[in-house]
């Protein structure tokens, strides 16, 4: 069979040829390499040039009691209690940090009158399933107990995440489902990272493609689960493209590019939600790859996914 992929929008395409540091087929020993180049976030991006106050607070987690840290950034001209976006950032599970996605998060938030706590969740290889899962719960959790203390409104927390750390957040709502975990409003899912069988006609078809494709997403599993991924017993809160119930679930978004692994695994997600008679919104966008719209902020395309996003929050958040 041939693999051709989908055509590219030409914005993103142009991006992508011109970014020499996209990650595509990333193997175990390229990890600390990637993790050597991260660019840190300005800081001024992390307050949003002086609109939003951050703090740094520590929850224990669920996995072990370690202190696992949220940076919490609240609009500094606001009355409260707050909505809360409780966010997980993305990295194949193996990358990245809490500020790396704050300045698109915050975005959301300055428009919609969100607070934001971004989740600190320790990495694989060195920390594998639960540990990663457990923390992001802890933090959720704990942020819960201190809410009011923090002008937040506990019935008003959002759980978001983008790739690995979408798939952490739906990883987290299931596991809350199921241990009579805090309410969420609503579960944000960006091109999450869901299942690690690495099967489906999207992971074939874009290997060697776009920005994270079947070798990298087996890296990433593999970092993560060790010789169990893609065998038979992999739990659904580790794997929540795994589950065949996702009755239970807050109000969820979920949005994926036609030029990326996750297309596949993230439409079959979104089925599942509608099959179980839940609510879920389903953006799948032409052209696009793998966190498009971090590539390129300023195409139309990567405009139009995220004016969708802000406009799914918004509706959230006028009817609770």
């Amino acid at each position: 069979m041939t693999w051709t992929p989908p055509p590219l929008d030409p914005a993103i395409a142009a991006a992508l040829a011109a970014d020499p540091d996209a990650v595509v087929g990333m193997e175990p020993e390229d990890i600390a390499v990637i993790r050597g180049r991260a660019v840190p976030v300005p800081p001024e991006q992390v307050t949003r040039y002086g609109t939003f106050e951050r703090t740094d607070l520590t929850f224990p987690s669920a996995a072990d009691g370690a202190d696992v840290r949220v940076v919490l950034v609240r609009p500094v001209r606001t009355s409260g209690p707050l909505p809360v976006i409780v966010h997980i950032h993305g990295g194949g599970l193996v990358l990245g940090g809490p500020l790396d996605d704050l300045p698109a998060t915050l975005e959301l938030a300055a428009h919609t009158g969100c607070a934001v706590a971004s989740v600190d969740y320790r990495l694989a290889p060195e920390h594998p399933y639960p540990t990663p899962v457990l923390d992001c719960y802890g933090a959720l959790t704990g942020l819960r107990e201190v809410a009011r203390e923090w002008n937040l409104d506990p019935t008003r927390m959002i759980l978001s995440g983008v790739s690995a750390g979408g798939g952490l957040a739906a990883a987290v709502a299931l596991w809350g489902r199921d241990h009579d975990g805090p309410d969420l409003l609503g579960l944000l899912l960006a091109c999450p990272m869901l299942d690690d069988r690495n099967e489906t006609f999207s992971a074939q078809q874009m290997r060697g493609v776009g920005t994270w494709d079947l070798t990298a997403n087996a890296t990433g599993w593999r970092a993560y689960l060790g010789d169990a991924a893609g065998g038979p017993d992999v739990p659904i809160y580790a794997a929540p493209g795994r589950a065949q119930d996702l009755s239970g679930l807050p109000p969820a978004f979920v949005d994926v590019a036609t030029v990326e692994t996750f297309r596949d695994e993230c439409v079959a997600f979104a089925s599942r939600i509608w099959q179980a008679g839940g609510s879920a919104e389903l953006h799948v966008w032409p052209g696009g790859n793998h966190a498009f719209d971090f590539l390129a902020p300023w195409a139309t395309l990567s405009q139009d996914a995220r004016a969708a996003r802000l406009a799914w929050l918004r509706r959230l958040l006028l009817d609770a």
